[in-house]
């Protein structure tokens, strides 16, 4: 069975950071592939600040056109919206039944999960891969968890965020974001 790793994200942009985890998880972990999967709308976040999905999307595909082992999903286009990740998970291995589906995710959403959408049916079929996030130490209930496993991923100490607000302020991106997506963001004139 191919190992998929699923590296959920708005992606609103990608950045340096999201492509080094998704790097190492394709590199480091035992898996096949990472799917950077575009997620239209995240229940825990505000829908207000993300741009049009496709314009996303566009920019992953840019971030990834030279890059082995990840690809981009559109998965959750189809899928009812806001986009659970049980919901994607389910639909995905009924797509793909000999495909083992990997969860990538921070610890800072580590420490959420228990508010996601049916947590233990994920933590009861699937394995969970995580990468440490900067003032989110992985909680002791999660690190003897049987499908959950901590990386030694480099740590990133900067966000979607810090690039939306960087650009807002006429600040240089530049190797924050790879030249292609910088270029996107600026003749689409994104997050002004």
């Amino acid at each position: 069975m191919r190992k998929i790793g699923l590296f959920f994200g708005s992606f609103n942009p990608i950045h340096t950071g999201h492509l080094i985890i998704a790097n190492y998880m394709a590199n480091y972990t035992g898996l096949d592939e990472v799917w950077l999967v575009v997620s239209p709308h995240n229940p825990l976040k505000k829908k207000g600040s993300l741009i049009n999905m496709y314009d996303r999307l566009e920019m992953v595909n840019l971030a990834i056109e030279r890059a082995e082992n990840i690809r981009s999903s559109t998965i959750e286009f189809s899928l009812p919206q806001p986009s659970y990740t049980v919901d994607t998970l389910i639909h995905l291995r009924e797509k793909y039944p000999t495909t083992d589906f990997v969860l990538i995710m921070g610890s800072d959403n580590l420490q959420s999960l228990k508010k996601w959408k049916n947590y233990e049916i994920i933590l009861r079929d699937y394995h969970i891969q995580v990468y440490p996030r900067p003032d989110y130490p992985a909680a002791p209930e999660w690190t003897q968890h049987p499908s959950i496993t901590l990386t030694d991923t480099p740590l990133m100490e900067f966000s979607s965020t810090f690039i939306r607000n960087a650009v807002k302020n006429g600040k240089n991106i530049r190797y924050f974001v790879p030249d292609s997506v910088m270029a996107f963001i600026e003749n689409k004139g994104l997050y002004r």
